[in-house]
């Protein structure tokens, strides 16, 4: 067998302007370039790093699973390894979020015997920080993706930061002809569980980074309860800040030598257990918004 390479890379959420000068070596010296990006200039940026440019796009159809769109994808990027070759796969944002195509890709090649690597890129995530001057360290941060915080039990932690992914796109499982609020009832739905660790009034952000350098993200600063009516889609990301301040374990904090920070007052307040197990049994019980 012939060993290939496949090198996955992100072209960013603003491309050119996010790629990387790791990641631009590693298309321009690639003998085949795939890209799978939601912004149609990008195929034509790459071209002028690239002479063989091959757009996965056309392999999503409405209707059609993710799934089998993705086995699509991973198995046409796959061919030019398999065959010896060098190949870059260009993927929008950061290549390892919410890019099932590229671990996939990798996972196959490397399995089968292929040089494979990943490459870093900025993603929604790192835009969010950016343009809300958010710091994930002050009070620390739960992401989680929307459908699969409402299909385990993953109650929110007022008193951290809450980041919920693609809350367009609740229970979706295919590409839909609709592109506004795909799914509105998981929208309420989703309303209803915060609601349940959270005030009605407490102010959440709508966020959609920006992919054109003339123009901001998209900003919408609402209270909780108004979720529903928020302008959402398919790339919104849902930004709740931390409620409460968590209580320092004291004993711990003797055991850091940090006995004057567990006295001070930012550490009054408390998120107990039990808090979240009532936040469990108020939605249980809570007579829930229409869905249709």
């Amino acid at each position: 067998m012939t060993r290939g390479r496949l090198t996955v890379v992100g072209c960013g959420i603003c491309a050119p302007l996010h790629v990387s000068v790791e990641a631009a070596a590693a298309i321009a010296h690639a003998q085949d370039v795939f890209c799978l990006a939601a912004d149609p200039l990008v195929p034509t940026w790459l071209a002028t790093l690239h002479a063989n440019v091959v757009s996965v796009h056309d392999l999503y159809a409405i209707g059609v699973g993710r799934e089998t769109t993705y086995e699509a994808i991973v198995e046409r990027v796959l061919g030019p390894v398999r065959r010896g070759r060098a190949v870059c796969f260009v993927l929008y944002g950061h290549p390892g979020i919410f890019a099932f195509p590229g671990h996939e890709a990798l996972r196959r090649a490397r399995a089968e015997g292929h040089e494979a690597a990943m490459l870093p890129a900025i993603s929604a995530e790192d835009c969010l920080f950016a343009d809300l001057g958010v710091d994930p360290s002050a009070h620390g941060i739960r992401s989680f993706e929307a459908t699969d915080f409402l299909l385990r039990p993953r109650l929110p932690d007022p008193a951290s930061a809450l980041l919920l992914w693609q809350i367009g796109l609740i229970a979706e499982r295919s590409v839909q002809a609709r592109a506004s609020a795909w799914n509105p009832a998981g929208i309420a739905l989703l309303t209803d569980v915060l609601l349940c660790a959270y005030p009605d009034d407490h102010a959440v952000v709508v966020y959609e980074a920006s992919p054109f350098a003339i123009c901001g993200p998209r900003i919408a600063r609402i209270p909780l309860a108004a979720l529903p009516l928020a302008p959402i889609g398919p790339a919104s990301l849902l930004y709740v800040p931390a409620y409460e301040t968590a209580a320092i374990d004291p004993i711990m904090a003797r055991a850091l030598g940090l006995e004057a920070r567990a006295r001070s007052p930012r550490s009054a307040s408390t998120t107990a257990p039990s808090r979240q197990s009532a936040a469990s049994r108020a939605f249980a019980a809570a007579p829930k918004r229409a869905t249709s």
